[in-house]
C-alpha cells in the first residue's frame, strides 16, 4: 500500500491552551482502493495522552463512510480502538459511523490494514507515538534551550536517544522529551526510524542527513 502524507496543520487548542496538530494524506492500495485519513493529537494534556484517527473509503458510494479510532499506548506499544465521536472530516469520506457501526461494516479489516500502514509509513505518526510516549532523550544545553538545531541524532544500544547540535560540549546534557525538539523542528522526521546503534549527522541544518553506526 502506498502512503501520502499531506498537509500538516497547527493551532491553538481554545480550550486547553494547547496546541491542535492534525496531520492529513491519502492511502492507494496494489488494486487501486483508495482512502483518505487524518490523524492527531492535542498537547496541554499531559495527564492523559492519546492521539485520533479518521479513515475515509468511498465517497458518494454505497457503504462509505469515515471511522472513527482513538490511538492509545498499550503495554509499551499502541493500541487503536473505534469510538462514537467523528475526530476530522477527510475527502474519501462518506458518513460519519458510529462504533456499533463501524465494527458491524464489511470493510472494517480494510480499514485496519489503512490505519496500520498509515502509522507505519507516515512518518508524523512516529512524532505522535514519541508524544503518547513522552519519549526521553538526552540533548544539549543549546538544543534543550532552543538556542540551536540538532545536528546529530544518535541512538545508544539500549534505544536511548541523543541529540547534539555542532558544537556541542558532550558533558552539557539535559534530560527532556524527543517531542519537544520535534516540536520545534520537522526536519528531524526524517531519522525517527533511526535503529539502536546507530547515528544521523548533518553538515548544513537544512541539507540532508546522513547515516552510520553509532
Amino acid at each position: 500500500m502506498r502512503i501520502t502524507e499531506g498537509r500538516l496543520l497547527d493551532r491553538v487548542c481554545p480550550h486547553c491552551g494547547g496546541i491542535e496538530r492534525r496531520a492529513f494524506g491519502e492511502s492507494e492500495s496494489a488494486r487501486g482502493e483508495l482512502a483518505s485519513y487524518a490523524f492527531g493529537w492535542t498537547t496541554g494534556h499531559d495527564d492523559e495522552r492519546f492521539g485520533a484517527l479518521t479513515i475515509g473509503i468511498g465517497a458518494g458510494n454505497e457503504g462509505g463512510g469515515s471511522f472513527h479510532a482513538t490511538v492509545r499506548e498499550h503495554e509499551g506499544a499502541y493500541a487503536m480502538g473505534l469510538q462514537d465521536e467523528p475526530f476530522e472530516d477527510v475527502p474519501e469520506g462518506g458518513p460519519d459511523l458510529s462504533r456499533d457501526e463501524g465494527l458491524e461494516h464489511p470493510d472494517l479489516k480494510y480499514v485496519w490494514w489503512v490505519a496500520d500502514e498509515v502509522m507505519a509509513q507516515d512518518r508524523r505518526a512516529r512524532w505522535m507515538l514519541h508524544w503518547m510516549f513522552a519519549t526521553p532523550a538526552r540533548v544539549t544545553r543549546a538544543v534543550y534551550d532552543g538556542r540551536e538545531q540538532v545536528a546529530t541524532v544518535a541512538r545508544d544500544a539500549d534505544g536511548g536517544w541523543e541529540l547534539t547540535d555542532r558544537a556541542a560540549d558532550p558533558g552539557d546534557t539535559r534530560d527532556s522529551r524527543l517531542h519537544q525538539a520535534l516540536d520545534r523542528d520537522q526536519t528531524l522526521l526524517d531519522v525517527l526510524d533511526l535503529e539502536p546503534g546507530h547515528r544521523a549527522w548533518r553538515r548544513r541544518l537544512r541539507g540532508g542527513w546522513k547515516r552510520g553506526a553509532y
